[in-house]
């Protein structure tokens, strides 16, 4: 245990990293709390809508802020299976806190969080580059505070959402294989159960990308059978079986009593209209008076869909392959290509102006378009310097690691459609790999070359920081 403890020490190299990250983020969380404090910080009942209503950063959920004020499941319990038991301990906390304080502090607690979530993943990111890819502090150091000036990783750690919390687990993840991979050494069955365990009970993807790492560490013994009964499938199946067990015992009485309520508003409202048509109309006999009520109810009901299907919310949701369990969350309809130019590589790492922060299920378009000519060629800069590093790198084993690492979300995304509408929201699953790639460029290159690839990561990383900073901050001290 001292072992793993010693791991979170601040190394005297990492100190410049964490100073610089805390001083931009520690503002950014202040303008953040303020300008949702005077809506979320009184005591109330129903925080669920309070903060669903209010909360308005592009379309990052402040779930988290309505657990740790009124614990309940209300994550997506198949995507999300162990996130609100993660956050059970915190939210008695908070609720204690609410209680001597007489008012809700879960904007700060939840900015704690964040914050520890900051610190360690750019720790953990500045080791894989100093100590796996094996690039010097100043190297490091670029390249941590460049993946942090991407627009969606920046926003990610300042926003009541899961992100910011599995890219950390994710680093640790990478880091932890990439060692195993220098020193030969393999993942232990408790190590991979309890990687598995916490990756997926934050999303369930991310146990995926454990299995990955894990496969690369250990090779051939991955699939030794003890290894696959102990440490693959009966976790994978726990997960999955304790998913089902959470939506059943949560969430299928809770939307029952939704309905029922529902339901009887529905039959009250009903009633009403239909005494207020039999107040206003000459009609007497009574069958004849029911059924010209029926047939007008039929119609504004067809009238009222009508309009509910132009809502951001269904309009922009694009066509599923079906209306299956999980199947409706696809998307065949988004342009793949538009997607990427725009949202992948587009509004994960440059924020547009137009629209800014809007949320797609409110009313910001699926694709928005630059309109600047310089943010398309950073933009290009970007993926040139991207593929640059994965040529530089093609023969690093954690390199390849890397890139199968962020396969799942290619598939996921681009290929099923899943939250292709605002794609950039998960770029804390895979983005960091891009600054990772890079770092195999500045290793293979020495000299003028190396200096010049220092000077352009460096006025990137300053435009992008400059860039994002600008626009985010003027948005959070808008009213």
């Amino acid at each position: 245990m001292k072992k793993y403890l010693r791991m979170l020490k601040i190394k005297k190299e990492e100190m410049p990293l964490v100073g610089i990250l805390l001083s931009i983020f520690v503002v950014l969380h202040i303008l953040v709390v303020r300008r949702f404090w005077e809506a979320f910080s009184p005591l109330g009942k129903d925080y669920w809508w309070l903060f669903v209503g209010k909360f308005d950063i592009s379309g990052f959920d402040p779930i988290t802020y309505s657990v740790l004020s009124q614990w309940y499941t209300r994550y997506q319990v198949y995507r999300h299976p162990l996130l609100a038991f993660f956050a059970w301990l915190p939210s008695q906390v908070n609720q204690w806190l609410m209680s001597v304080l007489g008012m809700n502090p879960v904007q700060i607690m939840v900015a704690v969080v964040l914050v520890v979530c900051l610190i360690y993943s750019a720790v953990f990111l500045f080791r894989i580059f100093r100590e796996i890819v094996g690039l010097a502090v100043f190297d490091s150091t670029l390249l941590s505070l460049l993946t942090f000036s991407f627009a969606y990783i920046m926003l990610a750690y300042i926003c009541p959402d899961h992100f910011a919390l599995s890219m950390m687990l994710l680093v640790v993840t990478l880091y932890a294989a990439g060692r195993k991979m220098q020193t030969g050494n393999k993942f232990k069955m408790w190590q991979t159960i309890v990687l598995f365990l916490v990756t997926s009970g934050i999303t369930l993807s991310n146990g995926l990308k454990t299995y990955i790492a894990v496969l690369f560490a250990n090779k051939r013994s991955f699939f030794r059978p003890l290894h696959l009964l102990f440490a693959v499938a009966i976790p994978a199946a726990a997960i999955w079986y304790f998913a089902d067990w959470e939506f059943h015992h949560y969430v299928v009485p809770h939307d029952m009593r939704r309905k029922q309520i529902k339901e009887i508003r529905a039959a009250a409202a009903e009633r009403k209209a239909y005494k207020l048509f039999c107040d206003t109309t000459s009609i007497t006999d009574t069958v004849r008076r029911r059924a010209v009520f029926d047939s007008v109810q039929k119609v504004m009901e067809k009238q009222r869909r009508a309009q509910m299907a132009k809502k951001p919310v269904f309009a922009h949701a694009g066509k599923p392959m079906s209306n299956g369990k999980f199947t409706q969350w696809t998307d065949i309809s988004t342009s793949r290509w538009d997607s990427a130019v725009e949202n992948l590589f587009g509004e994960s790492i440059q924020l547009h102006r137009q629209h800014l922060l809007e949320d797609t299920l409110r009313k910001r378009p699926v694709i928005v378009r630059y309109d600047w000519l310089l943010n398309y060629i950073v933009e290009a800069f970007v993926v040139l310097l991207f593929l640059v590093g994965i040529w530089c790198g093609r023969r690093s084993k954690f390199l390849w690691l890397c890139l199968v690492f962020i396969l799942p979300d290619i598939v996921i995304h681009l290929g099923l459609g899943f939250g292709i509408n605002e794609v950039y929201i998960m770029a804390c699953h895979w983005l960091f790999v891009v600054p990772v790639a890079l770092g195999f460029a500045f290793r293979s290159v020495s000299g003028r070359l190396l200096l010049s690839l220092r000077a352009a990561t460096f006025l990137l990383m300053l435009y992008l920081f400059a860039y994002n900073l600008w626009l985010t901050t003027g948005f959070l001290i808008s009213t």
